[in-house]
């Protein structure tokens, strides 16, 4: 019992008790964040020829489960998955789920993950008709058997949904730039197809420009790819979410289509791609599946696109989602690469998310201990993960200096290593893990440590570091102590807090081009104009059908122009602007119509 008293003044004494009885350990503790991409120890890419620009990790194509309130966690050739409390501290079950008769690379690729009552499901991707669907009361352990020896429902891409309401099962799979998705009935005891496959979606590119082919869905040398079936249900409608135009491309994106049985038929949401971020450090949010933390609230998990040393080098990234009043499925993506609150409390996932937390070094001066060849220093500060600056060494003492410009506050810094000569292929049974220490200076000579890993025995890829208090300084060094593999490679040293300056002003003069209806050109496509804000580090521009639905986002660094493809052409859209810098977020400006 906890006792303050001000005997000269009773109203504060009555204050401070309701402060006591009602603020328990978590109404006063800073809430937790975490940092797209997410930080866990991805494996490295098994497949041979798949290595021949450099041995890199890879994983996507991501499922999260939330069975037995804690979050299980599946994705391509990991050789095991992994489970969390929390959403951030996630521990890996090695587990291999290939049986030794099948001769191929993809241990487990593109799973499904799902349960019925209180069993697991597991299954790959497959195109012949005798692999095991595999089954768990006790995923945290090692602890999974044959719930069928070998199922007669192959397919790419799968994945199995029970309709809890009305204790069915049925499965949704596809993977193909030809063939459209496909949906089936399985027997709820057998879990064999029963019954026909029926087509259930097809890409339309040539209405939904965000379904074309292309790093900005601007190229039509191929057709898209549609894959990633995933179902949700929800107020008895449902949702099926798809992935689209392809998986090597920053404009990856999950689309949705609505129906009022589980088969179909389904119609276009309006709003979409409802997962899709094409801008910022991690880019790409296609091919995942949606689910529910402890509140209730939703999330949408799914592949962020890195295609550097590989087209198929990709991360995970984790989005907050949800439904509107409407039934309108979105997935918030704004800021999604900067601290985001963990669900620790329920909050909207429109608007209550982001911590506010700024990025302080954007494009900053970084010095260097060395540079090997042309991976220069400005790579660690320009926010693209798929460039990167590397040390000639992993030696002991390389290190970067990071100039924040100005004396600022430091909330959480995040490390993006990259894999520069990494000598590993597949998933390593112990790792040396990353071992660094970051210093903290006003001035550049006098340095103390902020941070100290020397000891981590963690494989920490993509570290993030909330601090428990925020702490002050205008010069960051991360030094280098160990790395498990590879040279001390950095493709973002990225550093998040608030500066000392002011935010942007409103965007001014902000024009969305676009072809009219009534007359011809490219309607599936709007070039952004605007007067560049001085003050501003970046800017990001919100869409939609609707002025009240601006769901979807895209952030952009450094320019006063976008090409926007992803538009689909017959309908009307409303767009809006902001600027940001290291100090805040300036004012949304008025809300453009194109017709």
């Amino acid at each position: 019992m906890i006792s303050i008293q001000n005997k000269s003044n009773p109203f504060l004494n009555f204050f401070i008790a309701i402060l006591l009885l009602s603020g328990t350990h978590e109404t006063f503790a800073q809430q937790k964040t975490y940092c797209n991409p997410i930080n866990i120890d991805y494996g490295y890419c098994p497949i041979p020829n798949f290595v021949t620009q450099g041995k890199h990790r890879a994983t996507a194509d991501p499922v999260i489960t939330n069975f037995k309130g804690e979050y299980y966690l599946f994705s391509t050739n990991q050789w095991g998955y992994w489970h969390s409390a929390d959403m951030l501290d996630w521990k890996f079950i090695p587990r291999k789920f290939l049986r030794p008769e099948h001769k191929v690379y993809d241990e487990l690729c593109a799973p499904s993950v799902s349960f019925v009552n209180d069993t697991l499901l597991v299954i790959g991707s497959t195109h012949t008709k005798d692999f095991p669907l595999w089954m768990s009361k006790n995923p945290k352990t090692d602890d999974w058997k044959e719930l069928v020896h070998k199922s007669e429902a192959a397919a790419w891409d799968p994945q199995i949904f029970w309709d809890k309401e009305k204790d069915e099962v049925y499965m949704y799979y596809g993977s193909s730039n030809l063939y459209p998705l496909y949906g089936m009935k399985l027997n709820r005891k057998t879990f064999q197809p029963e019954g026909e496959r029926i087509p259930v979606l097809a890409l339309n590119d040539d209405e939904h420009g965000w379904e074309r082919f292309g790093e900005n869905n601007d190229n039509t040398f191929l057709q898209p790819f549609t894959e990633g079936a995933f179902m949700t249900k929800h107020n008895n409608k449902y949702y099926l979410q798809y992935g689209a135009p392809g998986t090597e491309f920053s404009g990856y994106a999950d689309g949705v289509y609505v129906g009022n049985n589980p088969l179909g038929p389904f119609e276009y949401q309006s709003h979409n791609p409802f997962s899709y971020k094409p801008g910022g450090f991690a880019r790409g949010a296609g091919h995942g599946a949606t689910y529910q933390d402890n509140n209730n609230d939703y999330w949408h998990v799914s592949t962020i696109v890195l295609s550097t040393k590989n087209n198929f080098e990709r991360r995970i990234g984790i989005w907050p989602a949800g439904f509107d009043a409407d039934g309108v499925m979105y997935s918030n993506t704004a800021y999604g690469d900067y601290p985001t609150f963990l669900p620790s409390e329920k909050k909207n996932h429109l608007n209550e998310n982001f911590s506010g937390w700024m990025l302080l070094n954007y494009n900053k001066t970084v010095q260097v201990s060395s540079t090997l060849g042309g991976l220069q220093p400005n790579f660690i500060t320009d926010e693209d993960m798929k460039t990167y600056w590397s040390a000639k060494t992993a030696n002991k003492g390389e290190y970067i200096i990071s100039d924040l410009g100005e004396k600022s506050t430091i909330n959480a810094i995040q490390i993006n290593y990259a894999d520069q000569d990494v000598e590993l292929i597949g998933k390593p049974e112990t790792t040396t893990g990353h071992k660094y220490i970051i210093y903290a200076s006003d001035d550049n000579k006098n340095w103390k440590i902020l941070v100290d890993k020397s000891k981590n025995t963690k494989d920490v890829p993509h570290d993030y570091i909330e601090l428990d208090k925020p702490g002050k300084a205008r010069y960051l060094k991360l030094e280098n102590i160990q790395m498990p593999t590879g040279k001390f490679a950095i493709s973002g040293f990225r550093v998040f807090g608030k500066g000392a300056g002011q935010k942007p002003n409103a965007v001014k003069n902000f024009a969305p081009l676009r072809a009219e209806a009534k007359k011809k050109g490219e309607r599936r496509s709007v070039w952004f104009k605007w007067q560049q804000e001085e003050n501003a580090d970046g800017y990001v521009i919100y869409f939609g059908k609707s002025a009240d639905k601006l769901y979807g986002s895209i952030m952009v660094y450094g320019k006063n122009e976008y090409y926007f493809n992803g538009l689909d052409r017959s309908d009307a859209y409303y767009f809006q602007i902001e600027a940001f810098n290291n100090n805040g977020i300036g004012p949304k400006s008025e809300v453009k119509k194109s017709e």
